[in-house]
């Protein structure tokens, strides 16, 4: 059909932008970031040193220190997970005295039974636990915690850009396709949304139904379509016009047949892009409503509320237990940017 590109030219197209994508460092600098926290966040619960739920372990004798610190522990069999950091342990028979740690010393003395505690690789009961990243104010380990925020922030990003997709290309597509009085009234709903500044729209929306870590993923969502809405009506606009749309409406194909396979497909570029970088804009909003204290709810990990936890430390020695999760959250944000600019870059024609 004339004006329709065939598949052997899409597909060329298709292998030729990948090219372009990988030939990107940027681009694939962050793409590899961004699988690596992937893997943080998918297996980061089987590696990490606190393997309880949230990573939210509490030491209240080991808080605030420093990284690489090291402390020998028992842990009991019948309570999973449950142990407690010693200064030093006895051997009497069939049983052991520890002195509790504390960090000015005189702990309190404990007596257990060898067949209660669990034993190490090498057969003992006292084993030990090192924080490379130190721990926080209730003892927590500040690297497992960072590890359990990844998945937060992946988290949260992910279901906001779907949500975000569905509501804007939806009316996107039949704004740009339909135009008349469907368009007049999505466009006139689009520019209202679009007059309310974002941030100040997810805090309405947080208040009205609540905070908390689900409803972190609703709020996002709802205030990042409008873009995507406004980009894909625009490209449903010029595509709606071309010859192959007019030939495909001349032979019968219902309107859904002509959105569905021969309109989105051609407008597909400028969404991928705008996701990934609505994906960078969910993962900021999340911390800095988790920072406010309208998004994750302690205990749950997330870079935004570690931040609000440790900001105080700030002008101390323990300044990193804030800049640490700062820089992560940087990190993420940039490689879905650089992402979002190689995508960019990779599918637009005008670069051949």
């Amino acid at each position: 059909m004339e004006g329709e590109k065939s598949k052997f030219e899409v597909t060329m197209e298709s292998n030729s932008a990948l090219q372009r994508f990988i030939k990107n460092k940027l681009a694939m600098s962050g793409l590899i970031f961004i699988f690596l926290v992937v893997l943080v966040s998918v297996f980061g619960g089987l590696v990490r040193l606190d393997k309880t739920d949230n990573a939210n372990d509490q030491k209240l004798s080991l808080a605030l220190c420093k990284p690489g610190f090291s402390v020998e522990y028992v842990a009991l069999k019948s309570d999973e997970g449950e142990w407690f950091p010693i200064s030093k342990g006895e051997l009497f028979g069939d049983s052991i005295k520890v002195e509790l740690f504390e960090k000015n010393g005189g702990g309190e003395t404990m007596n257990f039974a060898l067949s209660d505690l669990k034993k190490d690789a090498k057969g003992d009961v006292i084993s030990q636990k090192k924080f490379w990243l130190g721990t926080d104010k209730y003892g927590r380990d500040v690297l497992s915690r960072l590890m359990a925020g990844a998945s937060v922030s992946l988290l949260v990003g992910t279901i906001a850009v779907i949500i975000s997709l569905l509501l804007g290309v939806t009316l996107g597509l039949w704004a740009g396709y339909f135009k008349g009085w469907i368009d007049a009234v999505i466009s006139y709903f689009i520019q209202v949304v679009w007059a309310i500044p974002t941030l100040l729209l997810v805090m309405a929306i947080c208040f009205a139904f609540g905070t908390g870590f689900w409803k972190v993923f609703v709020a996002v969502g709802l205030t990042m379509w409008v873009e995507v809405a406004r980009i894909t009506r625009g490209q449903v606009l010029g595509v709606r016009e071309k010859e192959y749309i007019e030939a495909a409406k001349a032979i019968g194909n219902s309107s859904s047949r002509i959105i569905f396979r021969h309109v989105l497909p051609n407008v597909l570029s400028p969404i991928i892009v705008m996701s990934a970088a609505n994906f960078a804009s969910a993962i900021l909003m999340e911390a800095g409503l988790s920072f406010l204290g309208l998004g994750a709810q302690i205990p749950t990990p997330s870079w935004g509320n570690m931040i609000r936890e440790s900001y105080s430390y700030l002008t101390t020695d323990m300044a990193y237990l804030a800049f640490l999760p700062g820089v992560c959250i940087m990190l993420l944000v940039l490689s879905f940017m650089m992402v979002g600019n190689g995508l960019r870059d990779a599918l637009d024609v005008r670069e051949n």
